[in-house]
């Protein structure tokens, strides 16, 4: 008989205990050796769709240095902030883990231009959102396994992987924020009628701390490309509030320090102090909610991983110059205009002719229904690498943009 190792019981009582998992849509015997969450995690790093984040757009597209982050490395960053504050909150590391590193996943080549290109090519077949292509992939796209398609994740994780950013309908199931005007995506609703992930709460406590992250990891990641890359400089930055005070830190205890160490010294400074923030505006949080029931922050009725009211007027200030000068450089646009272009293209294409798809693509097509070849196609188009979208492009068309 085999052991399985138990697992250990949390501090926090928010933490979601992995012996208490919901468990997974399609019934699995427990691994001697790993936690649900800790065996999530490494399904999705062993994923494809994992490993072809390596050559998707963060905000540079791979051809234009070796150092640009991409959305790979973004999520280990995510990840990585995630597990830290996931541990000094005393929440699931694993499941914070697992949650940031699938929160990409859905992610289309050349980031949120690939997005708006295919959303726009889907709007006759029910959009395409980023979100819920990552929850396609994990329960249906990903082919692995001889029992099941998708990944068969815990419960846990798929909820946080969907609801991470706040609920997505009301109790009544009417949708919410972004999906009200739209209605919730068909992946998601088509999920949730093989399983409730309660989509009128909010996620569980670790998955907000994964979100949190996310939004810590870019705003200080991009700062730093963005800077490599020369669209901003470091005399931009101290008109920015936040980082004109870390710049001011940094030279009065080094003022003699080259350039890239004060910019990688004002980042560390950065992230460090959003951290900070983080976990005590959460604990705060934490400490108002009734310790005896562990959903609490499900339930809790709004956020409770978050920034500071202070932090919060930082980042907008923050946020509103990397949009300004980053975001919205003539440059960016440009190359991000021509790659909505290469993205809108090459869908077309297989959209009109279905049947120059690869052949494990076209095998399981159903041709007679429009609607299934716009879904089949996006998926396919969905899941390219930046190269592998450019290369298609080449082969299917006489003039490619050059993307730079």
């Amino acid at each position: 008989m085999s052991h399985v190792i138990a697992a250990p019981t949390l501090a926090s009582p928010f933490a979601a205990q992995a012996g208490a998992s919901r468990g997974r849509l399609h019934p699995e015997p427990p691994c001697p050796l790993r936690t649900p969450f800790q065996r999530d995690r490494d399904r999705i790093v062993h994923s494809a769709a994992f490993r072809r984040l390596t050559y998707k757009t963060q905000v540079f597209i791979y051809h234009e240095g070796d150092h640009f982050r991409t959305r790979l490395t973004h999520s280990l960053e995510v990840a990585q902030i995630a597990r830290t504050m996931a541990r000094a909150l005393g929440l699931n590391e694993d499941l914070a883990e697992a949650i940031s590193l699938a929160h990409d996943l859905g992610h289309t080549p050349f980031g949120h231009a690939g997005e708006e290109a295919l959303n726009a090519a889907m709007v006759e077949f029910g959009g395409f959102d980023h979100n819920a292509q990552s929850l396609r992939i994990v329960t249906k796209l990903e082919h692995r396994y001889a029992a099941f398609g998708g990944l068969n994740l815990s419960w846990e994780t798929l909820e946080g992987l969907v609801k991470h950013n706040g609920p997505l309908t009301d109790e009544a199931g009417a949708p919410l924020g972004r999906y009200a005007q739209t209605g919730l995506p068909q992946a998601i609703r088509a999920y949730a009628v093989r399983q409730d992930l309660e989509l009128h709460t909010f996620a569980s406590a670790e998955a907000q701390i994964a979100a949190i992250a996310d939004d810590i990891a870019y705003n200080n990641h991009d700062i730093d490309d963005g800077l490599r890359a020369g669209l901003i400089t470091l005399s931009d930055l101290r008109g920015v509030p936040v980082t004109e005070r870390l710049i001011a830190e940094v030279e009065e205890r080094y003022p003699d320090l080259a350039q890239d160490k004060l910019i990688y010294e004002v980042n560390r400074r950065l992230i460090t102090a959003m951290v900070v923030d983080v976990l005590a505006e959460t604990k705060a949080r934490l400490a108002r909610l009734p310790a005896h029931a562990p959903p609490a922050p499900r339930l809790a009725g709004t956020i409770t991983a978050t920034f500071s009211p202070a932090m919060l007027g930082d980042l907008k200030s923050l946020r509103g110059f990397l949009f300004e000068r980053l975001y919205m450089h003539p440059r960016i646009k440009g190359i991000m205009s021509d790659a909505q272009g290469v993205v809108a293209d090459i869908f077309l294409h297989y959209l009109r002719r279905p049947q120059d798809l690869p052949d494990e693509w076209r095998r399981s097509l159903d041709a007679s229904n429009q609607t299934h070849i716009a879904r089949h196609v996006c998926d396919f188009v969905a899941g390219m690498t930046d190269r592998f979208a450019i290369e298609t492009h080449k082969r299917l068309f006489d003039a490619t943009p050059k993307l730079r």
